[in-house]
Order: C-alpha cells, then structure tokens, then sequence
C-alpha cells in the first residue's frame, strides 16, 4: 500500500497528524508534511505504507477535509480519494 500527499491542497487543518503519525505539522508554512516520502511531482509526494499503519493512513486521508491524501493498494487500485 501507499501513499499520495498532495502539499499544494493541504490547507494545514493538521487533522492528518492526529490519525498518522507520518504526518507532521509545517505549522510556519500552515501545512503538513508527509516523513519519509519522495516528492515525484512538485508538490506531490509518496510513500509505502507499512502493514501496520494502513488503517492509520487510511484515517488519514478520510479525515482530510479537502482530500489533499489518496491511499492506493498493492495493485494500484485507489482505496481513498
């Protein structure tokens, strides 16, 4: 599983950081950061999703109030928007 963090949507609610503790709060520039993920466009960044967070990344993008978090299985699939 992964994830994709869109930092250009994120408008800094942080609700993220409460459900995953990958996120982090950029409280100076008023939006999350995603640990450990590889930017792949500008402001898009990725991640693998280790097996015990999933429900925890999971959280988090359905938590997110403009759906800047979108969770894809193993195959690709998205699971979250």
């Amino acid at each position: 599983m992964r994830v994709e963090f869109d930092r250009d949507t994120c408008i800094g609610m942080f609700q993220c950081v409460r459900e995953w503790e990958a996120f982090e709060k950029d409280e100076e520039a008023g939006k999350a950061i995603l640990a450990d993920s590889e930017e792949r466009e500008e402001d898009i960044f990725v991640r693998e999703v280790p097996e015990e967070a999933e429900m925890d990344a999971k959280f988090a993008a359905r938590t997110c109030p403009v759906d800047a978090i979108t969770v894809y299985d193993d195959d690709g699939d998205q699971v979250i928007p």
